[in-house]
């Protein structure tokens, strides 16, 4: 299938999620990362802010144990048409963008290129790591941009069916997707069922 198809059958799933599956499900998702990724105190997490009632997995749960465990937050932000990552903490305000995406005010990017882990926002990947997103192509630019040892982990409600058919030169793939039921490797590690 090609992007735009598998654009359109995952949003119509994610419409599907009761409020209740996404609170469940994000647990699980949660519970998977942190049996994969062992993260310490002042590691660099950059993670999305989502929007649970457009069915997207809540990260918000992510950020506190992030807080509580003194490991670094960044944030995507869109400026003049490009992601840049700010920092923030428990402290910080965030205003409700025109998207209803949640931000920090600040417009000034952090400036770094390492991050331990990038946790994305995705519709859907596929089992090479082939990730649809919502069509922008911010996250790829973002990608080219920083150290490529910066691991990138999507994480999503469904496991990879369907193939993406029309990868171009310029996307990015993730090195792991993790769902409720399992971790899935692309880099050749072992991929673990939690079911």
């Amino acid at each position: 299938m090609n992007k735009s198809e598998i654009r359109k059958v995952y949003l119509k799933k994610k419409e599907l999620l009761t409020e209740a599956e996404v609170q469940s499900l994000s647990e699980k998702i949660f519970e998977n990362l942190l049996s994969q990724f062992d993260l310490k105190e002042n590691q660099k997490v950059h993670c999305f802010l989502s929007i649970p009632e457009k069915g997207e997995v809540d990260t918000y749960s992510f950020l506190n144990y992030f807080f509580e465990n003194k490991i670094r937050v960044f944030v995507p932000k869109i400026v003049k048409g490009k992601l840049i990552a700010l920092e923030i903490n428990k402290e910080t305000p965030l205003i409700e963008n025109s998207w209803g995406i949640k931000e920090p005010a600040g417009n000034e990017d952090c400036g770094l290129k390492d991050f331990d882990l990038i946790i994305t926002p995705l519709l859907y990947a596929d089992q090479f790591g082939n990730r649809v997103g919502y069509g922008k192509g911010f996250y790829d630019r973002f990608f080219s941009e920083i150290n490529p040892n910066s691991i990138k982990v999507g994480v999503s409600f469904f496991p990879p069916f369907e193939n993406v058919d029309d990868v171009s030169e310029f996307d990015v793939p993730l090195n792991y997707l993790v769902t409720p039921t399992e971790v899935l490797s692309f880099f050749g590690l072992e991929s673990k069922s939690t079911k």
